[in-house]
């Protein structure tokens, strides 16, 4: 099993040598580990503006999302096949922005955005400014999968959408009654997104697959009274979406702008990177030496992993730096080692976790 040998420098255990710089490919063991994290979005989510009815719709909607990429992850599936099953699940459900029920334009339309990102050899795929697909992540894979580019927007992505056979439905499948209600009630009265918005809806997962493969994905109807075509971070490679082996998997949700400013995902997973090297370094110091002033064992890299707090501490230091620019929102992660989890500076995040160690919940408010 893998180990934060942290806590065996008491031990005796001999490890052969001291190991080079290694990817997160190396550092997985032969055990069946995987994990994933789902967000629902983030934002002013209390109690007392969620009914009971809400509450347990919203749960279900999460629970069946995680149990989806649980299940293809558990049957030993690929990352990137969990996190698109388990976001089709979300951009169907009204109750998030990222297909149907999504949010209106300004000019009352709707454009959705899109990405996803293969940690094993950092391909993406993305689509800006879209409609008539059904599934939006699913345009953003074929992007991906199926053109030598990262990111297309507007009519050219809805066409290659059609080109590529892609479910196509109409304006009003997006339509639902409280989103048109919200923008109605910004046209009238002239206010912000944020008088009337008060959370955001995007979507998102985020997985660590039995073989060590990292993936995110993202995938959002924008942000209500939107004009001139604004692009928010979720469709951006390394602000709303990013994955890499040898680091982690982040898909965000929140203030669009701010993320894009910060490089949020691509932050937080630079950091891990940069961190592990340094924490065997530190690690490695500690070692008892013998006689001659040799370490009496070496700390080989396949056998050491970044701790939960670690983890924990680095996302929550650049969610940090994002409020204090102004930002709000969360993030979820997934990292080379099995840890699955969140980080937010909002009220509430709708969100979910599993993994092959048995821990599967799903949560709402920020005090859960």
């Amino acid at each position: 099993m893998i180990r934060n040998l942290l806590g065996l420098f008491g031990s005796t255990i001999l490890l052969s040598a001291m190991a080079p710089a290694a990817s997160a490919q190396d550092m997985i063991d032969e055990d069946a580990r995987w994990s994933i994290a789902i967000h629902g979005g983030a934002g002013t989510i209390n109690r007392d503006k969620i009914t009971p009815e809400q509450d347990k719709a919203i749960r279900a909607a999460l629970g069946s999302a995680l149990a989806a990429g649980s299940k293809i992850l558990k049957d030993g599936g690929s990352a990137m096949d969990a996190i698109t099953a388990t976001i089709i699940i979300l951009e169907n459900d009204p109750n998030f922005t990222a297909g149907k029920g999504a949010v209106f334009t300004w000019d009352k339309t709707n454009e959705l955005d899109s990405s996803i990102m293969d940690g094993s050899d950092l391909s993406a795929g993305a689509a800006a400014g879209i409609n008539g697909a059904k599934n939006p992540i699913l345009l953003a894979r074929a992007v991906k999968d199926k053109s030598p580019h990262v990111m297309l927007s507007g009519e050219g992505a809805n066409q290659f959408s059609r080109e590529q056979g892609l479910e196509q439905v109409s304006p009003d499948y997006y339509a639902t009654p409280y989103r048109l209600d919200q923008i109605e009630k910004l046209l009238s009265k002239e206010v912000s997104a944020a008088d009337v918005d008060y959370k955001y809806g995007t979507v998102g997962a985020v997985a660590m697959d039995s073989k060590g493969n990292m993936a995110a994905g993202t995938s959002t109807g924008g942000m209500t009274g939107k004009r001139w075509g604004r692009i928010g971070d979720s469709p951006v490679i390394g602000a709303g979406t990013y994955a890499d082996n040898r680091s982690c998997a982040i898909s965000a949700t929140g203030a669009g702008e701010y993320f894009i400013r910060l490089g949020v995902a691509h932050e937080i997973c630079a950091r891990i990177r940069m961190r592990w090297p340094v924490a065997i370094e530190e690690a490695q110091q500690t070692v008892p030496k013998d006689e001659e002033g040799n370490y009496t064992y070496a700390i080989h890299a396949s056998e050491f992993m970044l701790s939960d707090e670690e983890i924990q501490q680095i996302a929550d230091d650049v969610i940090a730096e994002l409020g204090e620019l102004g930002g709000d929102g969360g993030i979820i992660y997934a990292t080379p080692w099995g840890q699955a989890g969140y980080s937010f500076n909002t009220a509430g995040m709708y969100r979910g976790r599993a993994t092959s160690e048995g821990e599967a919940s799903v949560a709402i408010y920020g005090d859960e």
